[in-house]
């Protein structure tokens, strides 16, 4: 099943028709045919019925789906792997009002599903691998317009770099590569300039705009800017001056935001930009192979209380 390529929804239909054959699945892509226990990982196991295994050093039982976002779901694992097909592959993600509709669940449980999926987003081996080459740094502002928003909700003094009413999220870009994205408290150098420090290589080369919270990042690489107050947006010298790469990430962010979403809140605001960047960084995969990604990734359980707290 692991090397099967389906290509479609239809065809995940058909190779996980039941609970047993998901199960299957997840059982060779987690373990393959090596079974580990969850409560000690040196432990003997031993194999019981209904798909259930006993650690011999705890004593506890388990399944496949222990300590996985599938854990304790009262929902059928087909619909979880529909779920998590239609949000790796739509390109621009999926309201949780749809995904009820189209699951025939209630839109709590959408909503659960989705950020149980979207927690799972941000577990990423990239984080261990600092970018190198040609980076691109830019910030965006996430939140409505202020000129749209009715005269008693309007937000003084909001205009430019302004996160009175926005959240600032920071993007770096590896040129024909990957992309990290983080959500920010503000965009001045102390806060920008530790993070850029840990996922960038020291003496590559940083493109970004004229902000000035990007000043002393000459010392340790090699910084370029264009100056976009200018309306300049390549370097005149230079036609690889740019930061068009991540703008055009930001981008595809916004229409998500803006067409699906319409609005996310502080608190889970980086769940759903990991979502973006998982999408991004895995956009050149084959779509069963960012399935398969997907669910190696399952053992990030965020539980309904944690996301309500």
């Amino acid at each position: 099943m692991i090397n099967k390529d389906y290509k479609s929804i239809l065809d995940i239909v058909k190779d996980f028709p039941n609970e047993q054959s998901c199960i299957d699945h997840l059982e060779i892509l987690r373990w393959n045919g090596n079974v580990i226990s969850p409560f000690d990982s040196s432990s003997k196991i031993y194999k019981c019925k209904n798909n259930k295994y006993r650690c011999k050093n705890t004593g506890k039982y388990f399944n496949v789906k222990t300590n996985t976002i599938f854990d304790n779901t009262k929902l059928e694992l087909q619909k979880w792997f529909l779920a998590i097909w239609i949000v790796t592959s739509h390109k621009k993600g999926i309201s949780s009002l749809q995904l009820s509709r189209d699951l025939n669940i209630t839109q709590k449980s959408a909503w659960f599903m989705l950020q149980r999926i979207r927690n799972c987003f941000g577990v990423d081996d990239n984080d261990n691998y600092p970018l190198d080459g040609i980076i691109e740094a830019d910030e965006t502002f996430v939140g409505g317009k202020n000129k749209n928003r009715h005269h008693d909700k309007k937000v003084e003094q909001c205009q430019g770099r302004s996160y009175k009413d926005k959240t600032p999220v920071l993007g770096l870009l590896q040129r024909n590569g990957i992309v990290k994205a983080f959500v920010i408290d503000n965009t001045q150098s102390k806060t920008i300039q530790p993070i850029i420090k840990k996922n960038v290589i020291y003496h590559s080369v940083l493109i970004s705009d004229e902000w000035h919270g990007y000043r002393g990042l000459e010392k340790i690489y090699d910084h370029h800017f264009v100056d976009h107050g200018k309306r300049q947006y390549v370097n005149f010298e230079n036609n690889e001056i740019h930061s068009n790469s991540i703008e055009g990430f930001w981008g595809i962010l916004k229409r998500g935001y803006n067409g699906i979403y319409n609005w996310w809140s502080r608190k889970h605001m980086q769940k759903y930009v990991d979502e973006f960047v998982f999408r991004f960084n895995s956009r050149k995969m084959p779509e069963y192979d960012r399935f398969n990604m997907f669910l190696g990734r399952i053992e990030n359980r965020i539980t309904y209380k944690e996301l309500i707290q």
